[in-house]
This record gives structure tokens, C-alpha cells and sequence, in this order.
């Protein structure tokens, strides 16, 4: 670490990724909240708002792939979050010219959404091409690291900008980390070649990301497992952002304070990731283990009681282990899957594993919506919750569970 922070570029690698990060955070409980607050979303509507914002994921990951392998990763990270910072810019205009409707933020759900598959894969593919190889492992640290100081501070910001101020104020604030972000990333001086066209056309080219993902029993298992977990998630958290204000009645601030407690339990769960897996305990018992306890402390969500200051601190306690365990699954799923693509295929393979583990995100938030509005949002929250223990039994009867103390090789 002590030479990967005298490294200027990394670091100014990491303010960028950061300021997006809290950008995005805070545009996740922002764009919802609008909605809830400002316009008073019904339960599918709000399902239809968070389906239209995951939903280029399902559409366009496999094309971005393809297309960032062939381009300069951080200029596609400064354009992505210089997009992500006019849509959102433009709400509070909206809002004040009297022309924010539900129509209006579907369509900027759609665009910032489209930009974030763009960034994400653009991302990913960059750090292997910034950081040396023997760096990875501590770069990745940094970067979750920050990931969960934004999981803290950017629903937090988000809430509490809706609280004092407004709902459509928190787009522009969330519109402000992404122009931080722009400047960060453009600055730093590390030429980045212009990488090679390749053969093969673009279909040829997404067939052999998508490929070398389903011939590899540990990144089809990964990518199953993921699917699971997010559809079931997208439908949970549906329910969640209404549970929390009409069954709980908690103010914007609350869910915010709540949903922050992601971030100290992500931290945490980063620092654990880092020294379980391998030196401790096989890579297959991490996942297996940590998977199992963040999909089970969500089911203690419904029976939290309907007051005030103790539903506040026993969501938080929730929050939190869920935070907890769910980063060391993801830390500890990044760095296999590092280990195991080529360099030369990032992008490609990156957008391959969202596609097919967050595709269909968009179905479980409209799914989310349907039980809300059919079943009540009491039963709806318990199964969902039962849903997510799924994911943990498919990856405990998957070669992840038989993953040893050492990486698999590429």
C-alpha cells in the first residue's frame, strides 16, 4: 500500500472513483425519494422507476463491452460522469419550471442509468490497465474502501438534502460529485494506449467475453449465483424504500441515516475480506459463510417494531451486518474473477457477468412492485427477504463452495 499511495496517478484515479461513488450513492436514494416524496410514486410506479434504471443493464452491457475493450477506458469514465451530471442537474430546472412528472424521471432514470453501465464497465477494465498486476489485490482494497465510505456518507447526503431542502436538490448535489469526478479522473498523466481494434466484428467480439464466462464452471457459477441474488434484491429493496417511510413512517433523514449503515458495515467487511480468504479459511468457505449471513439478517427487518427511535437502531444493526458480510462476498468475488480473465478481455468479460448477474434487475424491481401493491408491504418484505437465501444454497452446491486457499489461475 505505502507505494501504491506515492503512485500521484492512483491517486488521482481514487478521488475520481470516489466522488462517483458518492455520486451514485446518493443519485440511488435520491431519484426514489423524488419520486416518493415529490411526486408521490405509488408502489408500481416506483417499481417501473427503479426497472427503467436498471434496465440498460439487461439491454446494453454486452455492447458496452465490447465497444470499451476498443476504446480508452478513462476517457469513457470522464464522459459517462459529465452525462450523469447534466441529467441530474437538470431536475431541480424541472422541478422549479413546474415540468417534474413521473414521465421526466423516467427518462432521466434511463440516461443515467445507460451512463452508469458505461462507467461501471469502463472502471473495471481500468484498473488492470493502471496498476501493476502484483498491485491489484491492495488497489481493489482502496477502491471497495471507498465504495463503502460512500455506501456511509452518500445516502446519508441524499436523505438529509431531501429533508432540509428538497427532493430534486439532492439530484443536484449527487450532479456535483460527478463533475468532481470528471476533473479527478482527467487529470491524471498516465498515458493510456489507444487499444487495438482486434478481429472480429462486435457480435464476434461479445460471443467470446460471453463464452469465456460460460466454459469456466467458476465464473458461470459466479454469474448464476449473482442472478439469483440481485433479482431477488432488486424485488426486496423495491419494497424496503416503501416499507421503511409507510409501514415504519421514517423521515428521509432516518432512511437515510439507516441506509448508511451499509457503509461502516462494508468497511468492515472489506478489512475481513483482505484477511480471511486464503491465509485463514478457503476462498469457498468465505463466500459460502458471508453469503449466508447477509441473506439471513434481512429477514430480521420485519420483525422490527413500528417505533420511532428503536426501529432506527435496529435497522442500522441490520444494515450493518448486511453491509458486513455482503462485502466480503464482493471483494472476495472480484478478486477470483480477477484472477481468472485475461487482461485482454476485461471489458468484455466484466459486462458479460453483469449482464447475466444483474440483467434481470429490472424484472425483480417490477416484481417488488406487484407484491407491494397485491400482498401488502408487510408479507411483501418477508418474501423477499426468503427469496435471497437462494443465491447462498446455489453457491453451497457450486464449485465455489470447493474453492481452496489459492486463486484459480487464468
Amino acid at each position: 500500500m505505502p507505494h501504491l499511495w506515492r503512485d500521484r496517478d492512483f491517486r488521482r484515479f481514487w478521488a475520481g472513483q470516489t466522488a462517483s461513488q458518492f455520486g451514485a450513492q446518493s443519485s440511488q436514494v435520491a431519484l426514489p425519494l423524488i419520486a416518493v416524496v415529490a411526486l408521490g410514486a405509488s408502489a408500481g410506479e416506483l417499481g417501473a422507476l427503479r426497472a427503467v434504471q436498471q434496465a440498460p443493464v439487461l439491454l446494453l452491457s454486452l455492447l458496452v463491452g465490447a465497444w470499451v475493450d476498443r476504446r480508452r477506458t478513462r476517457n469513457v469514465m470522464v464522459l459517462s460522469d459529465l452525462g450523469r451530471a447534466l441529467v441530474l442537474g437538470a431536475l431541480p430546472a424541472a422541478w422549479l419550471l413546474g415540468a417534474l412528472e413521473m414521465p421526466v424521471l423516467y427518462a432521466v432514470a434511463l440516461l443515467v442509468g445507460v451512463l452508469t453501465v458505461c462507467f461501471d464497465v469502463a472502471y473495471q477494465a481500468s484498473v488492470v490497465r493502471l496498476v501493476a498486476r502484483d498491485r491489484l489485490a491492495p488497489a481493489n482494497s482502496a477502491l471497495e474502501g471507498s465504495r463503502s465510505a460512500a455506501q456511509i456518507g452518500g445516502p446519508a447526503v441524499g436523505g438529509s438534502v431531501v429533508s432540509v431542502l428538497s427532493a430534486p436538490a439532492a439530484a443536484a448535489v449527487s450532479a456535483a460529485f460527478f463533475v468532481l469526478s470528471c476533473l479527478s479522473v482527467r487529470a491524471v498523466r498516465m498515458p493510456e494506449p489507444q487499444p487495438g481494434r482486434g478481429p472480429g466484428r462486435m457480435g464476434q467480439r461479445i460471443g467470446e467475453g460471453v463464452r469465456l464466462v460460460l466454459r469456466d464452471a467458476t465464473l458461470r457459477s459466479v454469474a448464476i449465483a449473482s442472478a439469483i441474488f440481485q433479482f431477488s434484491f432488486a424485488a426486496l429493496m423495491t419494497v424496503y424504500l416503501l416499507y421503511l417511510p409507510r409501514v415504519l413512517d421514517l423521515s428521509g433523514a432516518a432512511i437515510g441515516l439507516v441506509l448508511a449503515a451499509l457503509g461502516p458495515g462494508a468497511l468492515v467487511g472489506s478489512w475481513l475480506a483482505a484477511v480471511l480468504p486464503g491465509r485463514r479459511v478457503p476462498y469457498g468457505v468465505v463466500l459460502v459463510s458471508a453469503a449466508v449471513i447477509a441473506d439471513a439478517v434481512m429477514l430480521g427487518v420485519s420483525a422490527v417494531p413500528r417505533s420511532g427511535g428503536v426501529a432506527v437502531v435496529l435497522l442500522v444493526a441490520v444494515n450493518f451486518v448486511f453491509g458486513v458480510a455482503g462485502q466480503v462476498v464482493d471483494v472476495t468475488v472480484v478478486a477470483v474473477r480477477q484472477a481468472i480473465m485475461p487482461v485482454e478481455v476485461q471489458g468484455r468479460v466484466v459486462a458479460t457477468m453483469n449482464f447475466l448477474g444483474m440483467g434481470l434487475t429490472p424484472l425483480g424491481s417490477l416484481l417488488g412492485g406487484v407484491l407491494a401493491a397485491q400482498w401488502g408491504l408487510s408479507a411483501s418484505m418477508l418474501l423477499t427477504a426468503v427469496a435471497l437465501a437462494l443465491s447462498p444454497l446455489f453457491m453451497a452446491l457450486s464449485p465455489l463452495a470447493r474453492l481452496g486457499r489459492t486463486l484459480p489461475n487464468p
